[in-house]
């Protein structure tokens, strides 16, 4: 914007109206300025103003002309049509865009050496280990697990330090930055912070070295009694009612209410937090806590709910290295019982005590985990036919607040997929050689340290087979629909698969970006994001490489024709008509037991009459 002096008939009358400069000349004015909208207002340092010409609405109905009153100004730049009033304190070293409204505020300042929040390095999972993840504006659920998952890799971890530095260096402003469309009334205190367009900011009580990602489709809303302190919050977001946050991360969509406190956490995509508290919590994509007595703390989740009393917190520490567990797409039901889940909609969870000790448990995935005395009874597979299950599969998809504008993390809602799937084979082949082992004639099996029972082991293998069947007959006809239906092209997707917070990727790929990293072919942020963009652009594709492998170990197959391809389709059919008849029996029982209304039930019923339209 060019910005001209103000004419002395234009000092008369800012004068005249008890307004007052350390220097006339320092104040210097859009083309279209004029002077009657200003009453007592203090100028201090070099200050821009633009034009003030339209009505501002304070209230709904109720407009006030856009203006400055009753307010102290320091090397400010204000843009056109704000208004800002009754600033109690001052405003100092701002630049604030055009049509914001600022009121009631005590002080606004950015003081020297301003991060507003950029660079923070927090340690997740450990909260008093070594810090792991570095919070910036670009960062999103994959970049996060990434940096997590190979803190320990020295060499690529000074990479990505330097990386986000030149990223944050060539991003971050000189002061502090309103963005337009702003509103901003009622608060105590905004220090050292950067507040983006449509952002509303009311009655927080103080906001600190902070940047707020907000954008015109995807509004950020800060309430009443906030403190958020040296944290990044993302787009679409909602933070109010007496939140405390510091040395936090909150992704788009995401909701945090209700007192919540949260320290050196982050949450990403679709969480919601309320009334309990997090600390060197990793909450990936649709993570929540509805409880005052939930405590989050150096643990990994995603695609869970907690539950009240939930509290990861672990004070028996030895000498040696602390462990933490992993709820990563995981729930805990209302029974206690936790679900070995290594899936989109529940991945496996780790309970402290036994569990910890032999990680292989989670090789029997989508099982109950039910502790009896000091009797510990694992139920294997049991998840993949209950009502919960095949509900979360509905929902997810549908709960995604966030606009196509502000998707930076990656989700993947496939339940079965080659890293859920590559579970489910280990599971069913570690099944069938306890029964190999210990023969049929026998009424309990042990694993490790906990026990199967054989009606369990028996349908555990049954329905391990029947989600193979299922995720294969799936793929196949999503590739015969697709025109892909041949001998895969690539080699890419072969091997082990894994999760980066809702990336699912083939573990080859996540090491080729490690490489690439470390020898300079990627250096700098957003060929790090692109990447993962196109890891998961390629998904598909590298699913049918996987699968065509799986289809052909498990059918016996040298290639799959026509023949083998019709046998597959008939046993998908089969297979899900067994899912969906076992699922209707748990909605059954679930009825009977007189905790569903018969209206429900009948929806419920309905909804998986009409599942045969997807065999097709």
């Amino acid at each position: 914007m060019d910005y001209r002096q103000l004419t002395q008939d234009e000092i008369n009358v800012l004068e005249n109206n008890n307004c007052w400069a350390e220097n006339w000349d320092s104040v210097l004015v859009a083309e279209q300025f004029k002077p009657y909208s200003f009453h007592r207002v203090m100028f201090y340092g070099d200050i821009r103003l633009g034009k003030f010409e339209k009505q501002v609405e304070v209230s709904k109905g109720f407009f006030k002309h856009s203006g400055i009153n009753n307010a102290t100004l320091r090397n400010v730049t204000v843009g056109d049509d704000c208004l800002i009033e009754n600033i109690g304190n001052f405003i100092n070293n701002y630049n604030i865009g055009s049509d914001c409204y600022i009121s009631n505020i005590c002080t606004m300042e950015t003081t020297e050496g301003a991060t507003f929040g950029e660079g923070a390095v927090v340690s997740v999972l450990n909260e008093v280990g070594e810090g792991n993840v570095i919070l910036f504006h670009d960062l999103n659920s994959q970049f996060a697990a990434f940096m997590v998952k190979h803190c320990s890799d020295k060499v690529l971890k000074d990479a990505i330090c330097r990386m986000v530095k030149e990223e944050i260096k060539y991003s971050t402003p000189d002061k502090g930055t309103i963005g337009n469309n702003v509103k901003i009334i009622n608060t105590k205190e905004i220090t050292n912070t950067v507040v983006r367009d449509d952002c509303e900011i009311s009655g927080a009580s103080r906001l600190s070295d902070c940047t707020i990602m907000s954008s015109p489709d995807a509004s950020v809303y800060i309430g009443t009694g906030v403190i958020c302190e040296n944290s990044i919050i993302s787009d679409g977001c909602s933070v109010t009612d007496s939140v405390k946050m510091q040395d936090c991360f909150v992704g788009e969509a995401c909701q945090i209410t209700n007192g919540f406190t949260a320290e050196a956490s982050v949450f990403f995509a679709n969480s919601f937090m309320a009334n309990g508290e997090a600390c060197a919590a990793f909450c990936g994509p649709f993570s929540a806590s509805h409880h005052k007595s939930s405590l989050l703390i150096g643990g990994q989740f995603s695609f869970y709910n907690a539950g009240s009393a939930t509290n990861f917190s672990n004070h028996a520490y030895k000498m040696g290295p602390m462990h933490y567990g992993t709820l990563e797409r995981g729930t805990k039901t209302a029974s206690g019982a936790y679900l070995l889940m290594p899936a989109n909609i529940g991945a496996f969870s780790v309970c402290f005590g036994k569990l910890m000790h032999h990680p292989d448990t989670r090789k029997l995935p989508f099982a109950y985990l039910i502790a009896y005395g000091d009797i510990m009874y694992l139920v294997p597979g049991r998840n993949i036919t209950t009502v919960g299950l095949y509900r979360d599969i509905k929902k997810w998809p549908k709960r995604d607040k966030r606009p196509k504008s502000s998707q930076k993390s990656i989700i993947n809602f496939d339940w079965l997929s080659p890293f859920t799937v590559g579970e489910i084979v280990q599971g069913k082949q570690i099944l069938e050689a306890l029964r190999k082992a210990s023969g049929d004639n026998v009424t309990t099996y042990n694993y490790h340290e906990y026990v199967i029972n054989a009606s369990s082991l028996r349908k555990g293998i049954k329905y391990y087979d029947i989600a193979l069947r299922i995720y294969m007959g799936a793929v196949l006809k999503r590739a015969q629909k697709g025109g892909f239906f041949a001998k895969p092209a690539t080699d890419v997707g072969l091997g082990e698969w894994t999760d980066l917070s809702g990336l699912l990727l083939p573990f080859s790929e996540e090491q080729r970006l490690i490489d690439d990293i470390k020898s300079g072919e990627i250096d700098n942020i957003p060929a790090v994001l692109d990447r993962f963009s196109e890891i998961n652009s390629h998904y598909r594709e590298y699913q049918w490489t996987w699968t065509y492998r799986l289809i052909l170990d498990y059918y016996g197959l040298a290639e799959i024709d026509d023949a083998a391809a019709e046998r597959i389709r008939t046993d998908y059919v089969q297979a899900r008509r067994a899912w969906i008849a076992e699922i209707r029996k748990d909605a059954e029982k679930e009825y009977i037991m007189g905790d569903v209304e018969e209206e429900v039930f009948n929806n419920f019923v309905n909804q998986l009459d009409q599942e045969v339209e997807y065999e097709n």
